[in-house]
Order: C-alpha cells, then structure tokens, then sequence
C-alpha cells in the first residue's frame, strides 16, 4: 500500500505577520504518514529541512512567477525520475516517477493560476501534456488547482464570495461558473478521485477567498483509480488547508 497525501500549506507555513504553522504541519503530516507528499506555495520554507523532519526526500520545482511545489518521497520507495515540467506555470509543477511493485507511478504536484480561468485552462493543458507518456500506466496529477469540478453548478458557493474572489471563479460573462480547467483533465480520462470527498477550503484559519469550496485534486490514470482503497480530506483545527490524501 502507497498512501499519497496533497497540500497546500500557504506562504510556506508562516504567513507576514501572522503565525508560524510549520511545527503545526509537521505534526499532522507526520500523522498521516505518507509515502508520497505533494506540497504546493512553499515560499521561504526551507523544503530540505522541512523533508528531513519527516524523513522524506525532497523534489522541488521552482516558480516563474509565485510559489515553488514539491513532492516528497519516503525513502522505502525507489525514485526513478524527477524533474520540474519546463512550462511556465504560475507557481510551477514537479514530475516524480517512483518505482512500485505495480510498475512505475508518476506523481505530478502543481498549483493553478489563482486569478481566471483562461490561464488555468493553459495550465491544464500543460499538466496533461506532462503525464501524456504515463497515461496507460500508472500516474497521479495533485496539487491546488485553483478549479471549481464540473459536476454542479456553484452559484450558491461563488454568491457567497466577495465580489473580488467571485470574479475568479466566473467565465467572462459575469455569470457562468468556471470548471473548464478539471473538465479538460477529465477530458484526456483522468479519474477524480476526491469527487466525493468535500470541501477542501476553507479551514479554521481562515480566507474570505474560499467559500465551502474543493479546490484541491487527486486525477488518477484509470489503471491507477482501480487500485484506490480509501480518499479523505483530513480537518484538524491547525493547518491552513486540509489536506487530501489516499492509500493505494
């Protein structure tokens, strides 16, 4: 059993001003034990450090414009590739493929453009260009893609919003919820595997940017989503975003 957790830890864990939740992190991360950890906005977090803590090895991709992402590895599990994907993402995406008993297993952390839909529906299409030589096999895109899913209509959520943050997750119009990010991954037969998981954001720390919203993923290759046991957004009262996780 593999067991892959995603996260977006906001600011590196320790916000300007506000408090230092990096010990926090640690603790629930290290509860929750995972075998693969995707991490998304880790400015000014030293991810070595921080990978060492949990006895993982770290993968990080820097960014062209925001964030840098990682995916952390245990060392029980044999890393057989690893490299950012040379696109220019807004917060940047990291390519790890590790070795299982089932064959290899790519993981893809990345973080969508947070400010409109058009620029992460290019991301998207990037993303599925990076996992295109693993679609038969075994592959796992995670990370904070800033996207509402496709299957419901979110008017009420997005109401809720200040009219700032409304605008982002609205098609041009003013009107029309905008899903085309996750519908174009779906669309190349990723699997979501959260879609039943709930909210992911907000937390008890806090954001008037989220609005009982799922904004974070785990898309699986199908030959991967036949193997999933289990999926759970994990809610504790200390991080910043609860994170996703799921053994297989």
């Amino acid at each position: 059993m593999l067991r892959v957790l995603t996260w977006n830890v906001r600011n590196g864990g320790r916000d300007s001003g506000g408090p230092d939740r990096r010990d926090a992190l640690l603790r629930v991360i290290a509860q929750a034990r995972p075998d693969v950890l995707a991490l998304q906005e880790l400015r000014g977090l030293d991810v070595t450090a921080f990978a060492a803590r949990l006895g993982l090895r770290p993968y990080v991709a820097g960014s062209w414009f925001g964030q840098p992402v990682a995916v952390l590895v245990r060392s029980t599990w044999p890393v057989l590739t690893a490299a950012p994907v040379r696109r220019p993402f807004h917060h940047g995406a990291q390519r790890v493929t590790i070795g299982t008993d089932a064959g290899p297993l790519t993981v893809l952390s990345t973080h969508f453009y947070p400010y409109t839909g058009r620029r992460r529906l290019i991301e998207a299409g990037w993303a599925a260009a990076a996992l295109r030589r693993a679609r038969d096999g075994l592959a796992l895109l995670a990370g904070d893609l800033n996207t509402l899913d496709p299957y419901a209509d979110h008017a009420e959520q997005i109401a809720r919003l200040p009219v700032a943050y409304r605008r982002r997750h609205l098609r041009r119009d003013g009107r029309t919820p905008d899903t085309r990010a996750v519908a174009r991954l779906l669309a190349t037969g990723l699997v979501d595997l959260g879609a039943n998981a709930g909210p992911t954001v907000p937390t008890g720390y806090g954001g008037a940017e989220f609005s009982d919203m799922r904004l974070d993923y785990l898309l699986a290759t199908p030959a991967l989503a036949t193997r999933l046991l289990t999926v759970e957004v994990l809610r504790t009262p200390t991080p910043t975003r609860p994170p996703t996780t799921t053994p297989s």
